[in-house]
């Protein structure tokens, strides 16, 4: 795979896509990081991954969620106990909206 270098025509270009506006020192700066960039992941596609299984956490992921089960049940008149009103089997509460 041939080496890929960015000229002015990419700087450019990316400049325009994220709208900013480089001075001739800053354009260089970033040309020169992002080179290194594209060296470095020129530099990981020579590793040989054939034999490398793809994975997407270094870490097994297992559900940690716990069913759902209802152990209290319908206790709906002694949540109601604790209302300071209630109607109709609901909580009372001030009207807010006018």
């Amino acid at each position: 795979m041939a080496k890929q270098i960015i000229d002015d025509t990419v700087m450019e270009n990316i400049e325009i896509l994220a709208k900013l506006a480089l001075t001739c020192e800053e354009r260089e700066k970033a040309r020169e990081k992002m080179q290194e960039m594209l060296d470095y992941i020129d530099k990981l596609n020579e590793l040989n991954t054939e034999e490398t299984e793809p994975l997407a956490h270094t870490f097994p992921v297992e559900n940690v969620f716990r069913e759902d089960v209802v152990t209290n049940g319908n206790s709906r008149d002694a949540m109601l106990a604790n209302a300071p009103k209630s109607k109709d089997g609901q909580y009372q509460v001030p009207k807010t909206v006018q």
